[in-house]
């Protein structure tokens, strides 16, 4: 992909940003197809992180306000529910709205209900990056930096993409791991 002559350099990193975006859904994607309900409460570790449901039937995610030493593994369903706090925040600077607080952020629930959550996450994302422009690309970031001037829109969505990459691979790698801890349901 390179920029022609008749595009600018910002429309050409918007594009290129898009682009990412895609192919960072589309390895996301292959995951979440094959998830299965218990792989979300999958615990990998003694020390884990997890989704809990509370007594009134929500789901609430273990966290600490200062990061643990050391750093628990997460499950599934605990990276699922990151993904969608730190987008639904995300989108919300997207389209200049104050963002949701963490704890406002409710987890739908293990299976179906989280992957269908996500992937309206990723179309609010979309609509919010087709509305910029390579200009919007130069105004500063209002998330995750805190408006911090060094800081561009441009950067927030390749933070996104990078983001949701890392988690991505997280998830996917936990998937595999359950999956390859599991006895084999085909014969040879």
């Amino acid at each position: 992909m390179t920029a022609s002559r008749n595009e600018s350099v910002p429309e050409y990193a918007l594009d290129l940003l898009r682009w990412q975006f895609d192919l960072t859904w589309s390895l996301f994607e292959y995951h979440l197809e094959r998830l299965e309900p218990d792989d979300f409460r999958w615990e990998p570790a003694a020390n884990c992180w997890t989704i809990r449901q509370a007594d009134d039937g929500t789901w609430v995610p273990d966290w600490a306000e200062s990061e643990p030493d050391p750093v628990p593994v997460p499950s599934i369903g605990w990276l699922s529910w990151h993904i969608g706090w730190w987008w639904s925040v995300a989108i919300d600077h997207a389209h200049g709205r104050a963002p949701q607080e963490r704890s406002a952020i409710t987890w739908p629930g293990v299976g179906k209900p989280a992957v269908e959550w996500l992937r309206g996450l990723r179309e609010q994302w979309l609509e919010a990056l087709g509305r910029l422009t390579g200009t919007d690309l130069y105004s500063t970031a209002p998330f995750p930096w805190q408006n911090g001037p060094r800081h561009t829109v441009a950067h927030m969505v390749a933070w996104v993409n990078a983001e949701l990459m890392k988690n991505a691979a997280e998830i996917g790698q936990l998937r595999l791991q359950r999956t390859a801890n599991s006895p084999s349901t085909t014969t040879g």
